[in-house]
């Protein structure tokens, strides 16, 4: 099948990311293989070529506006679902170390299929719970970024993210909408946990508006953080 893709090439060429053929090429295996397993299994609602390209592959990149992802960094990408932001990062940027973790171990399988279908190299798929994972030495204060789509409140995302991040380091949270109010909300759980927030980041995506939380590691979480599995997101942090 014939996909056009001209319009996504030059929208990624005004952030500054320039794409080869191959890597335009692997962004279309990796869409065409995301629709299909989403027939058996829920991926995403968005399934046309080009949402796909802004909504998911786009959005995911949009990362570039607040992050130099020309550095060999480690990320983190948690709770990664059908493989976003971290996918479509490690396609236009090989040189990042990229562990995407998921708690549900289908997804996980789905996106090793990609990774050994792409020849993705450095990049990791993980099953576990945020709760377990950051409790685990490979894991805890070892990466530069720590990035997040998942759908949560600022405050649960913080105690789930920060615990990865290195002193230095920082998490990203990738938001909606209006998110100031959440912003302000979260300082003092941030705080507690290590972190600080550095800013916030807005644009829009098509006629969506979009935010970055950025948020700085300053201090080591303390080894209570993590809490047990399912509290972060029952009682966050106030």
């Amino acid at each position: 099948m014939e996909y056009n893709t001209q319009h996504f090439v030059r929208k990624l060429k005004a952030m500054g990311i320039t794409l080869t053929d191959e890597q335009v090429q692997q962004f279309i295996t990796y869409y065409e293989m995301l629709v299909e397993k989403n027939k058996v299994m829920n991926l995403t609602g968005i399934t046309e070529f080009d949402e796909v390209l802004e909504k998911h592959f786009e959005d995911s990149l949009s990362l570039i506006r607040v992050v130099d992802l020309n550095h060999n960094l480690k990320i983190m990408d948690l709770g990664t679902g059908a493989g976003f932001p971290g996918i479509p990062l490690k396609i236009a940027f090989p040189n990042l170390k990229i562990t995407l973790a998921d708690s549900l171990n289908k997804r996980i399988l789905f996106l090793q299929e990609v990774i050994d279908e792409l020849q993705l190299k450095d990049i990791a798929a993980i099953h576990g719970r945020a709760e377990d994972l950051a409790r685990d030495a490979a894991y805890r204060e070892q990466y530069d970024l720590c990035v997040s789509r998942a759908v949560a409140n600022l405050s649960t995302l913080a105690e789930y993210c920060l615990p990865f991040v290195k002193i230095g380091g920082r998490f990203v949270s990738y938001k909606s909408g209006e998110c100031d109010e959440e912003v302000q909300d979260a300082k003092s759980s941030v705080f507690l946990l290590g972190g600080k927030v550095k800013d916030v980041t807005k644009f829009e995506l098509g006629d969506a508006k979009r935010s970055f939380i950025a948020i700085e590691k300053v201090a080591g979480t303390s080894k209570k953080y993590p809490r047990k599995a399912g509290v972060p997101s029952k009682t966050p942090l106030k």
